[in-house]
C-alpha cells in the first residue's frame, strides 16, 4: 500500500469511528480521543502495578530512583555519613520503597487526568514517537503528581521512623523530612511518567497484548505510515 493509502486507511479509521474502543466511548466524545484514552489507560494501569508492587521501583529498569541531590549537599556531618556506600544503597532503597506509597495516591489523578483528556490531533499522537501520548498527558498535568504525593511521602517517612532515613535528614543542616518529602517527590514523578512512557512504547511495539481490535488495528495502520 503507497503512503498516501495507508494514511487515508486510519484517518478513515478515525472519521468513522471504526476504531472507537468498547467500554470507552462516551456520547459526544469523538472516536480519535477514545483511542487515545484507551492507549493512555492501559499504558498507565500497567506502569501503576508494576510499581506499587513490592520493590516495583527499585527492579524497575526506567525507574529506579537515584539518590536526590538534596542528599548530596555540603557539610562535614552529612559528608561523613554519606562516605559509606552501604548506607547510600540502603537508604537509596528505602527511598524507592517509600515512591510505591505515593505512586498509590498519584495513580487516581492519572486515570482521572487521561479520562478527561482533550485531543485535538488523535492522528498526530498516534503517528509521533514511542512515548507520544505519555508525553502530551505529562504535559497537561503540569507538576500535578509532584503536588498531591508531597504531603503523602512525608506521612510515610515519619510514620516509617527509618533510622538509615532519620540518619539521613539529621545528617543535612537546614533539612526536615518535608524537604527531603519534596524531592523524593521530583524523583518519583519523573520515574513515573519513565514507567508509563516505557510501557506506552512497549504497547506500540506489541499492540496484540491489548487484546483490543480497535487499539491494535489503529497502532498497526500508524506504525506503518
Amino acid at each position: 500500500m503507497e503512503m498516501t493509502g495507508r494514511r487515508a486507511v486510519l484517518a478513515g479509521f478515525l472519521a468513522t469511528g471504526a476504531l472507537a474502543l468498547p467500554g470507552c466511548a462516551t456520547i459526544g466524545r469523538p472516536s480519535q480521543t477514545d483511542l487515545i484514552e484507551s492507549l493512555l489507560m492501559l499504558s498507565s494501569q500497567r506502569a501503576f502495578a508494576r510499581l506499587t508492587q513490592p520493590d516495583g521501583f527499585w527492579d524497575s529498569q526506567v525507574a529506579r530512583i537515584n539518590l536526590p541531590v538534596l542528599f548530596g549537599r555540603p557539610g562535614s556531618v552529612a559528608q561523613k555519613v554519606f562516605r559509606s556506600p552501604l548506607f547510600k544503597e540502603k537508604l537509596q532503597r528505602e527511598l524507592n520503597r517509600v515512591a510505591e506509597d505515593g505512586a498509590r495516591v498519584a495513580a487516581p489523578l492519572v486515570y482521572d487526568a487521561v479520562r478527561s483528556l482533550t485531543v485535538t490531533d488523535a492522528l498526530a499522537l498516534l503517528r509521533g514517537g514511542d512515548t507520544a501520548a505519555t508525553t502530551f498527558l505529562r504535559q497537561s498535568m503540569g507538576s500535578g503528581l509532584v503536588n498531591v504525593m508531597i504531603p503523602e511521602l512525608d506521612r510515610v517517612m515519619r510514620v516509617a521512623e527509618d533510622p538509615i532515613l532519620n540518619t539521613a535528614v539529621s545528617a543535612l543542616a537546614g533539612v526536615n523530612m518535608a524537604d527531603a518529602a519534596h524531592a523524593l517527590a521530583l524523583e518519583a514523578d519523573n520515574a513515573i511518567w519513565y514507567e508509563i512512557g516505557a510501557q506506552e512504547a512497549d504497547i506500540r511495539a506489541h499492540p496484540e497484548s491489548t487484546h483490543d481490535a480497535g487499539l491494535i488495528a489503529a497502532l498497526k495502520a500508524a506504525s506503518a505510515l
